[in-house]
């Protein structure tokens, strides 16, 4: 297949607001022996571009400076040891970066076939979210049928996906959510109880609903200002997996004993520094266990806008405004 030699690209020239992202020209990405080359149709939108852009989250070594952590489109070449793919099919990929661009080199062990009757805007929603849901909730935090799961920013992109993939799986869900309509959209993918921060305590919602029990695991990306009362609400042998702080990295003059007398495990982990080994591990969990379930149409990614690649800008504000239900993306 014959490429161009150049490619438009997002560039940040120096970090700051929204539009500080440009469209720029610039070489194809080199092609790695174990890559795939994608001709990007659509790249999603998460909150890590918005802290890499503000300076606040640098790429890790070896990954592209170009922002975009996952794309959805047509591969156009193989690495000399890239397995599973061939020249012609539509894939949906984890990027180490690169992905707001015309063309994105990813290693194909990060590599998925795009589920049957998925366009390219909804399939370049999947990847961030399915690989940080299935790896914080039912690989690290053990997540099975039967118990209980509550979600703190139920309607975000990760919200939107525990919420379907836990209930898909047999859990109860909780989740809390800072609007009335929110609340609604994160019943309507299967969540027992939607918890409207602004007007109810959500320790105290749960125990009421768990009768004093508390919830299996919490998947949570408040951190600091939710930290006491995340302890409070997990049962015996709870699990709180934690994969973002934005409510403050740094927990004071929080009583530890809990964590001892309920024999809770708290974790955590950011999907961008794993190793190419880890990712490959949740790649592969999601083909056996969860692509069935995109396949039948059972779960899916929540589509909030789906913005031309020239209104990147316009992109980041909406996610930085909050009011989103689900994902964001941008397509070429």
């Amino acid at each position: 297949m014959s490429l161009p030699t150049q490619m438009r690209f997002v560039d940040l020239p120096t970090p700051g607001g929204p539009d500080n992202l440009v469209i720029a020209t610039g070489p194809l990405p080199t092609l790695g022996p174990e890559d795939l080359l994608i001709r990007v149709e659509a790249a999603g939108i998460n909150r890590p571009d918005v802290m890499q852009r503000k300076g606040l989250y640098p790429p890790p070594k070896g990954a592209s400076p170009i922002l975009g952590l996952e794309v959805a489109g047509e591969v156009v070449a193989l690495g000399e040891r890239a397995e599973g793919f061939a020249i012609g099919d539509r894939v949906t990929a984890l990027a180490n970066g690169g992905g707001y661009a015309e063309y994105c080199a990813v290693p194909a062990t990060q590599a998925l076939p795009v589920p049957g009757g998925l366009d390219s805007a909804t399939a370049a929603a999947i990847p961030e979210t399915f690989f940080t849901v299935w790896a914080n909730v039912f690989q690290m935090a053990d997540l099975v049928e039967g118990e209980t799961l509550l979600v703190h920013g139920g309607s975000s992109g990760i919200g939107t996906t525990a919420i379907q993939l836990a209930s898909a799986f047999g859990a109860q869900v909780f989740v809390t959510a800072g609007t009335s309509e929110k609340c609604e959209a994160c019943l309507g993918l299967g969540a027992k109880r939607a918890i409207n921060y602004r007007e109810e305590d959500f320790h105290a919602v749960v125990m009421e609903e768990t009768k004093g029990r508390g919830v299996d695991v919490i998947l949570d990306m408040i951190g600091a200002r939710y930290f006491e009362r995340n302890i409070q609400s997990l049962a015996l042998d709870g699990r709180l997996s934690m994969i973002a702080f934005l409510g403050g990295a740094t927990a004071e003059q929080v009583p530890l004993t809990p964590i001892m007398t309920k024999r809770l495990r708290i974790m955590g982990s950011a999907l961008r520094p794993r190793t190419a080994t880890e990712k490959q591990a949740i790649r592969d969990d999601l083909i056996d266990d969860v692509w069935p379930l995109l396949e039948a149409g059972e779960v899916g990614p929540v589509l909030h806008a789906v913005l031309p690649f020239e209104q990147v800008a316009e992109a980041h504000r909406l996610m930085e405004n909050g009011d989103h239900i689900g994902k964001i993306v941008v397509t070429l």
